[in-house]
């Protein structure tokens, strides 16, 4: 938050000669406050900007720290590592229940800073369901991706994500068509097509995957953006939001897994083949759960101390620094083509950014 105090001019007057005997038109002392008060304005202000600074760094190094976690508790969890997780629709359906119960339970002990939306069913079931599912869809899928191919390569092809989100933009009627959106596109595309052309270990359906759940991400984004266009509906708030978009997405992944998970061979995973490994099975499965619910709450702390651009932009660096960790952890395939790959679709991400900031500020413009 800037400071701006007020600085008044010091009540000196020439044409005053009365004003002299009280010292107002010494020039000596008159400079002097000038310059104390500046320098104390000055001090004020650079210390409340380190603050700031601090602050988004801290909330930065949060966020940056509980995601990379959480990508490699899933990668660890349904990879070879730990023998593949039998049931990763199943371990989704643990972590949206307890972002349901947290976010339900938070909001229920505040009321007074958390409001109780005002939605017909109606809404409901036109704009917070499909919003939830196609989260849920959008997270299950790509969690399903890891069990085929590298955290490097599903990080890679989820930046295909701003391609959709355009798409769906445009099907909406929520972004008109443009030369500058339609240059985005390719040049996301041409890295995406960098970096599967190359990919020594490709795995058609660990690729399928990750290319729906970047559809998904698409449709997400867009129905969260008609979702809050009304601020009627009171779900501008996070913890509201994800208290009503959660358990939606809980119910949804849970028939998922009732239908897709092998649940008749349970019992022949080390995972639950006895009481033991079933506790702690589900010890792990909540582990993940409560550094989803961190993640999505820093993500959402961070936007309200700085803004929605701010950690759009911080996502493109957040990518990279989860494929610099996948390349040290898991040891990752990086060759030089998909770091071509990677530079052109950071480029064409990025880009996407700035066209973004630039219509924000023309809506700010166009408003005052």
């Amino acid at each position: 938050m800037e400071v701006d105090p007020e600085i008044g001019d010091v009540p000196c007057n020439d044409f005053e000669p009365l004003m002299i005997d009280k010292g107002c038109n010494t020039s000596s002392n008159s400079f002097n406050l000038m310059d104390y008060r500046s320098s104390s304005q000055l001090e004020s202000e650079s210390s409340i900007t380190v603050a700031y600074l601090l602050k988004t760094a801290f909330f930065i190094f949060v966020w940056y720290t509980v995601s990379t976690l959480l990508t490699l508790y899933n990668k660890t969890l349904l990879g070879d590592h730990m023998g593949r997780f039998p049931a990763p629709l199943l371990m989704n359906t643990i972590h949206f229940a307890i972002q349901a119960t947290l976010s339900m339970a938070i909001t229920r002990f505040w009321p007074d800073k958390h409001h109780s939306p005002v939605m017909s069913w109606r809404d409901y079931l036109s704009k917070v369901v499909p919003t939830a599912v196609s989260t849920a869809l959008d997270i299950d899928l790509s969690n399903a991706s890891l069990v085929f191919i590298s955290v490097t390569f599903a990080t890679m092809c989820k930046s295909a994500s701003p391609i959709f989100l355009l798409l769906f933009a445009f099907a909406f009627r929520l972004e008109s068509p443009s030369v500058e959106l339609l240059g985005i596109i390719l040049i996301i595309s041409m890295g995406v097509l960098l970096t599967a052309a190359k990919e020594t270990e490709f795995e058609f359906w660990g690729f399928l995957l990750v290319m729906l759940s970047a559809f998904m991400s698409g449709l997400r984004w867009t129905m969260t953006q008609i979702l809050l266009q009304k601020e009627v509906y009171g779900l501008k708030n996070p913890l509201t939001l994800m208290s009503y978009v959660a358990p939606v997405m809980m119910v949804a992944t849970a028939v998922l897994s009732l239908l897709l998970d092998p649940w008749d061979e349970f019992n022949m995973s080390n995972y639950f083949n006895s009481w033991w490994h079933t506790v702690r099975s589900c010890l792990l499965m909540s582990f993940g759960g409560i550094l989803a619910f961190v993640m999505v709450l820093s993500e959402y702390i961070l936007v309200s101390v700085t803004s929605a651009v701010t950690v759009t932009i911080a996502g493109v660096v957040k990518e990279v620094v989860t494929i610099l960790v996948a390349v040290l952890y898991f040891h990752d395939e990086f060759t030089w083509i998909k770091g071509v790959g990677l530079a052109i679709t950071m480029v064409g991400v990025s880009l996407f950014n700035w066209y973004k900031l630039k219509q924000s500020c023309k809506s700010v413009l166009l408003l005052n």
